[in-house]
């Protein structure tokens, strides 16, 4: 007698009369990586407090020559000496900064007075100080107008959530053509200004040609500029119109889950604001961060011997003629400072940690609470009450130790890219082609694996609020549910966030396009009110990024209910049949949409 060949993605769910949403009868998961986790913690406040007390912050306000002397400093010999000199400072964006906290350019650099700026990388600091003090006024005249455009972000959110909540379908189809056509608009401008820079004097050069330049305004005025915008905008429109064209008969699909997520979303309405508490605890975890991180870049012992420092080709010799133009590093000969790059890497990977289990905790709270909607047979009799408070209540009682543990997962692969990218940079100049191609494969490797991570880790973390489940057992039970739905997850599931992320981009359209005519004062009706600035880009560029984000938060409140609901939809179909005995729990609506479309799900 042959053996039955078992399912390659595991048995389908069977059919459980006792089964009513979300288990209240459960325990404590993944005990040991909640304990890890809460000693990883102490240890952190640890490491803070040995920061603190050995540090000093004055590093980051003032700056300070390689010796760790403060340039222009009152009482020191630097004390007409209040510029400090750097041989590159544009490698101060490197994402080495995050490890080490300090600029990783050629460490011979010292303080400077006025007449030594007239060294042309002197110059490029004067110039880019210039630049920070100009935009940094700019913010000082321009802030309440800046908080005004978030506002007016905010609300215009919450009114396409609500308007989302009765006119799904019209919304959704609304919001597709305003997005073809703030983004035909934007081509349009760009071709207005294009066409008027024609005969201008110097606007023909090319953006090769004028290399960098710190007043960004400059590549305004030459017509490359335009015509690089006006090219990237017309393939963004025409990739998005050639997507709605394949997934027309899908969008109505989508358009039906959407719907149903909004009426879930409209029987937990407190969900909505519960971004609120996970953009505070995110504050919280970032500020410990930061302080931290600052606080390690402590005085220097008097030097006894003064570096050779090279301006040119021969090295300036001091009290030491045998001396070379050499920079080892900042602090001294105690464990302290030996041990100091790797307090530091300690204070970055715990912040990746705590910052996604951060996140976590605010998906499997909106999971739990979406769940109790879904598996509610007569809604909304059947929600539990406060279903929000007693996800989160059982997030945190049962599951801190699943929440770290997927957390965990995912910091190590991030803490792998930061690692990759500072390999890169030491070995910068010094490696071939061949180790070059190598760490570039990597870089991308853990970049695609760091996204499937998050996938998986946003599916085990609903199975778990469903069924109160450890890590490795929910995110197995997920990856099966998906792989046997393989072809529902691109039709519905990522169909939707697209249309989730076209409703972004036409929130940062709309409210970037009002930005950008009231701050450049292209509108007459706005020139005595909007305020004078040096770069009116610096405004829009903040109030967009400022909207993306309030848009997001806003969103991804619906982009869990989604994924929740589409989880717990192939649960349904697997476990029930539509039968008098065994009914689906999906609404009337949603099932009516599945019917019609069967062909294509």
């Amino acid at each position: 007698m042959e053996l039955e060949e078992k399912p390659k993605y595991g048995e389908p769910r069977k059919y459980d009369p006792t089964f009513k949403g979300p288990l209240q009868n459960r325990g404590c998961t993944d005990i040991v990586c909640c304990i890890l986790f809460i000693v990883a913690i102490l240890a952190y406040f640890a490491v803070g407090i040995l920061a603190w007390s050995q540090g000093d912050p004055r590093k980051v306000i003032y700056p300070t020559d390689s010796r760790g002397q403060f340039c222009g400093h009152a009482g020191t010999p630097l004390e007409k000496k209040p510029y400090l000199f750097y041989f590159n400072i544009m490698k101060c964006a490197s994402p080495m900064v995050l490890l080490e906290f300090q600029c990783p350019t050629t460490q011979n650099f010292q303080c400077v007075n006025d007449k030594q700026s007239s060294h042309r990388n002197a110059t490029v600091v004067m110039e880019a100080r210039q630049v920070v003090m100009k935009i940094f006024e700019d913010y000082t005249q321009s802030w309440y107008w800046i908080l005004l455009g978030l506002v007016i972000a905010m609300l215009t959110s919450l009114l396409f959530i609500v308007l989302l909540r009765f006119l799904a379908g019209i919304m959704v189809w609304v919001m597709i053509a305003l997005v073809i056509l703030v983004i035909g608009y934007g081509i349009f401008h760009c071709y207005m200004e294009y066409a008027a820079l024609k005969g201008e004097a110097g606007a023909n050069v090319t953006l090769q040609e004028l290399g960098f330049q710190t007043d960004f305004s400059v590549y305004l005025q030459i017509r490359q500029t335009w015509l690089a915008f006006m090219i990237i905008l017309a393939i963004v429109d025409v990739i998005i119109i050639l997507l709605l064209i394949f997934l027309r008969k899908r969008i109505c699909i989508a358009i039906a889950l959407i719907r149903e997520a909004s009426k879930a979303i409209g029987h937990v309405m407190s969900a909505l604001f519960f971004p609120l508490f996970t953009f505070f605890l995110l504050a919280v975890v970032i500020a410990y961060w930061a302080v931290t991180a600052v606080y390690p870049l402590n005085k220097l012992p008097t030097q006894t011997c003064s570096l050779s420092v090279n301006y040119s080709t021969s090295p300036e010799k001091a009290e030491c003629p045998d001396s070379q133009c050499l920079f080892a590093f900042y602090g001294g000969e105690t464990a302290y400072h030996k041990y100091l790059i790797w307090l530091q890497f300690y204070n970055v990977f715990l912040f990746f940690w705590c910052a996604n289990f951060v996140t976590a905790l605010g998906q499997m709270t909106l999971a739990g609470a979406f769940a109790s909607y879904y598996w509610a047979f007569v809604k909304p009799d059947d929600i539990p009450k406060c279903p929000l408070f007693s996800s989160l209540g059982r997030s945190l009682r049962y599951h801190t130790g699943t929440l770290a543990f997927g957390s965990f997962i995912l910091s190590a692969i991030q803490i792998i890219r930061v690692l990759l990218e500072y390999l890169d940079h030491k070995l910068k100049g010094a490696h071939n082609k061949c180790t070059k191609f190598l760490l570039c494969c990597l870089k991308c490797c853990f970049w695609c694996l760091e996204k499937f991570i998050k996938f998986l880790n946003r599916n085990a973390y609903i199975m778990t609020a469903i069924y109160g489940k450890n890590f490795c057992s929910a995110a197995r039970d997920a990856f099966f549910l998906l792989m046997r739905n393989m072809i529902r997850v691109a039709v519905l599931d990522k169909v939707t966030d697209f249309l989730l992320f076209l409703g972004k981009l036409l929130i940062v359209g709309l409210v970037g396009v009002f930005a950008f005519f009231f701050f450049s004062g292209r509108v007459k009706a706005f020139e005595n009110t909007a305020p004078s600035l040096h770069y009116y880009w610096v405004p829009i560029i903040t109030v967009a990024i400022g909207s993306y984000l309030i848009a997001h938060g806003f969103f991804s409140v619906y982009s869990m209910c989604v994924d929740t609901l589409f989880l717990c939809f192939c649960e349904d179909l697997e476990r029930n049949d539509g039968s008098t005995a065994r009914p689906y729990y999906m609404s009337p609506s949603l099932r009516e949409i599945l019917w019609k479309n069967q062909n294509y799900i």
